[in-house]
């Protein structure tokens, strides 16, 4: 029998998506997180809708990086030397998904669930009442160097074989196509299926609303372990009280890890640490989101904003932010829109729950029943969000999905 009563943990994208489709099946939930709703990752991402990225982060030859990661703490991939003996397993796995039939098979695992990512996108703006919220402009690689769009020809024929959509831009027609850019990019790759959420950070608080407003209980509390029965954990505990349930949703991003020890697993994850710059006052606007195929961030056009973000730092959860990081976005920034208006700028650091393979945990537990995990989306957060929170109420219902979770179990290392 599926539990009736079950414990988010994470009040992220994820969670609150888990919640919410839970909700809908007539699952009594309670949502706990430490922070408020989507207070975490969820604040600062690129807010990209980014069904394309069937790639994972470890390509074939990336083994062959790693000095040059360690050398430059500005490059697009960088590691904290400080760090380095505490990541050197998570690299290792790293290097052993970048072989070519396991790029494959993490694209193809990858795919399957992007190409249901928008039309739950869809779905939550609508239940939320504001359809504009998601805006379906798909989106525009640019490239200012031969040397790099030469080197993006690989990523290009994975994603076609693949199913992914696009289309090459001739230089000439760059700047018509945006004309908020300056007139450097010689390549451009134009995504029409990727969309963009307005504000992520909204987007959240405004889902985590309608769970509330439907009767769901949200809790702010840091949970510190769990009360277990028979069948596994009955009770959630935070510092002040145990949350009874049956069943518990592990959805805390790259804090999940210690959670799921709890609860009987091992997994090898760890946190890509992004940065953001966002500029309310930009007065130059594109109009969708950019790539940049030089330098691996993107470029949003948001409500309060115009956001730069991305890049990779592997660091861990507890060392210091290095916004020169930030900076380096706002210099790359500068350079593909000219002058900018930086009052009232602000900068941020977040953390990108990350497993070595790119494929995130999405599945049921395999010491208690009752346990579902879902988390380990790095660059894919706000985009494979809602799909699965779907997909793990579905786990809970004993509904076929139509998905193949097994690329996604919580044992696959």
């Amino acid at each position: 029998m599926p539990p009736s009563h079950i414990a988010v943990i994470g009040a992220g994208i994820v969670g609150v998506s888990a919640a919410l489709h839970l909700q809908r099946d007539g699952v009594t939930v309670t949502l706990i997180d430490e922070r408020n709703p989507g207070e975490g990752t969820s604040k600062g991402n690129a807010a990209v809708v980014a069904v394309d990225s069937v790639s994972p982060v470890a390509t074939p030859g990336v083994m062959w990086g790693v000095p040059k990661y360690l050398r430059d703490p500005l490059g697009p991939l960088a590691i904290r030397w400080s760090y380095l003996p505490q990541i050197a397993p998570w690299l290792l796995r790293f290097i052993a998904a970048s072989s070519p039939r396991r790029v494959e098979e993490i694209a193809t695992a990858l795919a399957a669930i992007l190409s249901r990512a928008t039309d739950v996108h869809r779905d939550f703006a609508q239940a939320i009442g504001e359809v504009s919220m998601l805006r379906q402009t798909g989106w525009l690689g640019v490239f200012e160097r031969d040397s790099k769009f030469a080197g993006y020809q690989w990523d290009l024929d994975l994603q076609k074989r693949h199913g992914v959509d696009y289309r090459v831009l001739k230089q000439e027609d760059i700047r018509q196509f945006e004309p908020a850019l300056q007139p450097i990019f010689r390549h451009a790759v134009y995504y029409p299926q990727n969309s963009y959420v307005a504000d992520n950070f909204r987007l959240v608080r405004a889902l985590a609303a309608l769970f509330a407003k439907n009767g769901g209980a949200i809790v702010k509390a840091k949970v510190t372990g769990f009360g277990f029965g028979p069948n596994g954990p009955n009770a959630v505990q935070t510092p002040d009280r145990a949350i009874a349930c049956d069943g518990v949703v592990v959805a805390a991003g790259a804090w999940s890890k210690k959670l799921t020890a709890m609860l009987g697993h091992k997994v090898p994850l760890d946190t890509e640490r992004g940065y953001h710059v966002t500029l309310p006052n930009a007065q130059k606007m594109p109009r969708m989101p950019l790539y940049s195929g030089d330098h691996s961030f993107a470029v949003t056009p948001l409500e309060i904003g115009l956001r730069f973000a991305g890049t990779v730092e592997l660091g861990g959860l507890d060392l210091p932010p290095n916004y020169a990081r930030a900076e380096i976005l706002m210099k790359h920034g500068r350079r593909m829109f000219g002058d900018l208006n930086e009052e009232g700028r602000s900068d941020w650091m977040g953390f990108r729950p990350s497993m070595p393979d790119s494929l995130p945990v999405i599945g049921r537990g395999k010491r208690y029943a009752n346990t579902y995990f879902a988390y380990g989306h790095g660059h894919l957060g706000l985009t494979l969000g809602p799909i699965t929170g779907k997909l793990i109420a579905d786990l809970v219902a004993g509904r076929d999905s139509g998905v193949d979770l097994t690329p996604f179990r919580i044992d696959r290392f």
